[in-house]
């Protein structure tokens, strides 16, 4: 029988800054015109271009020309999330299918990201299953692969079903994917069931804030969660992808596959566009192969305040991810 979680009174105090950060952070997510006034300072603009490619996939173009000169793979991210509308999930979907052609014509990977909210999952789900199916149906004609992220644990299922549904569309012609988050304490179950269905999954540590029955809390639980699906699915997983900044992590996933025969070309570590990036050069040059994840696109102000908003602590992410290249600390 599961013990229940208390918080006490000092845990309960120790809580109110970062409810009023996140508070905060959401509230400044919906003034989009301070998004603007902050490319308008040379500051602003440096820390926009750090992490977000452009908000054009002309713009987006340089810096995946750049990722591949040096020797880096790419998934492409347009930004956007939570639309509230047929036409905006409409749209979303007609820019993925745009963006495919794009990165077919200039030469660069052909592998792409998306969320579902963005296609409409809480609008209609029909509509939603629709939408990824049209830009399934043209990375099956180019050979491209599509990943399905995931978001909050209320739409695991939702995420899970639909992309078991539609993912014949472009099986073997590039193929698609989805994401297992290490937080989330349903992971190691869902995981064994997705290595026996052969899918090709990218383990990350989980970015939103969920309640203690939901998710692992502390640091210490989720790198240990992180550590534990990382090896099964280094062992049996299906083109296995990492995502992580973590120094001690990534050491111990080429330890362990080292270990064990496992070859560098059965897996890749991917990381964010910006961060960690003398991390991500000094791996290529000792042989692994490093996907960046490149978002662009005019939703960059929300998407970014948001993020911080769903786990404040990203905020320290963000100085350590900067700081880190400097003096080679671990991040998250």
């Amino acid at each position: 029988m599961a013990v229940p979680r208390t918080v006490g009174l000092g845990g309960r105090l120790r809580s109110l800054p970062e409810r009023g950060l996140r508070a905060g952070l959401l509230a400044l997510s919906r003034r989009r015109s301070l998004g603007t006034l902050a490319t308008r300072v040379p500051l602003g603009r440096a820390m926009v271009a750090r992490f977000v490619a452009g908000e054009t996939f002309d713009q987006a173009r340089p810096a995946l020309e750049r990722l591949r000169e040096a020797g880096l793979r790419t998934t492409v991210d347009v930004l956007g999330e939570s639309v509230s509308t047929a036409d905006a999930a409409r749209a979303a979907s007609d820019a993925y299918v745009t963006i495919l052609d794009s990165l077919a014509a200039m030469g660069a990977d052909l592998n792409v990201s998306l969320k579902l909210s963005q296609m409409g999952l809480d609008v209609d789900e029909s509509l939603c299953r629709d939408n990824v199916a049209r830009i399934l149906e043209r990375a099956g004609v180019l050979g491209a692969f599509v990943r399905i992220d995931m978001e909050g644990s209320a739409t695991t299922d939702r995420t899970l079903s639909l992309w078991r549904e539609l993912r014949s569309i472009n099986a073997g012609r590039g193929d698609s994917g989805v994401v297992i988050q290490a937080a989330l304490r349903r992971s190691e179950a869902d995981l064994e069931a997705l290595i026996a269905e052969g899918a090709r999954l990218r383990l990350c540590k989980g970015a939103y804030r969920e309640p203690p029955d939901i998710a692992f809390q502390g640091r210490a639980d989720i790198d240990a969660s992180y550590g534990r699906l990382m090896e099964r699915l280094l062992s049996d997983g299906t083109s296995p992808a990492l995502a992580t900044h973590d120094d001690v992590l990534i050491q111990k996933a080429i330890r362990f596959a080292r270990d064990n025969d496992i070859s560098p070309e059965r897996f890749e570590l991917q990381m964010l566009y910006g961060v960690r990036r003398d991390l991500q050069a000094r791996l290529v040059k000792a042989g692994y192969a490093v996907r960046v994840y490149v978002p662009f696109g005019d939703q960059w102000y929300p998407y970014f305040m948001r993020r911080l908003a769903e786990r404040p602590a990203n905020v320290a992410f963000v100085l350590r991810s900067v700081l880190g290249e400097r003096r080679g600390s671990p991040s998250n």
